[in-house]
């Protein structure tokens, strides 16, 4: 399980909408778990995005620079890791 943070470029970016893209776009590289918001300062929220996906697959380098490279996105950064067991 990765939890991606998902920092937008300004107060203007529609959350809902980005979350919509994020969820489309790693759901072509596994399965998206539990989104969260996370209040930074004057208005500004972070999305969190809890993503399962199999670490035999590898890096997760080039879905970072994918989610990077959408609309609105200021910077994505992994901000926890962990193995499921089953």
């Amino acid at each position: 399980i990765i939890t991606f943070k998902i920092m937008p470029e300004d107060l203007e970016v529609d959350l809902n909408e980005l979350e919509k893209d994020m969820k489309e776009l790693l759901s072509n590289y596994g399965e998206v778990g539990r989104v969260e918001r996370e209040k930074i300062a004057f208005g500004l929220e972070a999305l969190k995005i809890m993503f399962i996906r199999d670490e035999a697959k590898g890096s997760t380098d080039f879905i970072e620079d994918n989610m990077r490279n959408v609309d609105g996105v200021q910077s994505v950064e992994i901000t926890d890791v962990r193995r499921t067991i089953g």
